[in-house]
């Protein structure tokens, strides 16, 4: 109840024929967010801050991807 572990949030699907992940970093802070640009208006919707490898494994795990390309 009050201490109880946080379960993962369902993992939304998305259209590969409309989106792709991909990773948007930050040239000045190295700030990393992970998610999906839509491919028709290069609209990005971020799902998750990457801080570390751990965190950019869970992103590939949780939509079933194997790679994952950067934007500067």
């Amino acid at each position: 109840m009050w201490f109880a572990k946080k379960k993962e949030p369902e993992a939304r699907t998305y259209d590969p024929a409309l989106w792709k992940p991909v990773v948007r970093c930050s040239i000045c802070t190295g700030e990393q967010a992970a998610g999906f640009r839509e491919i028709a208006t290069g609209r990005f919707e971020e799902v998750m801050l990457i801080r570390d490898e751990r965190d950019l494994a869970r992103f590939l795990k949780k939509y079933g991807l194997e790679t994952v390309t950067k934007e500067y």
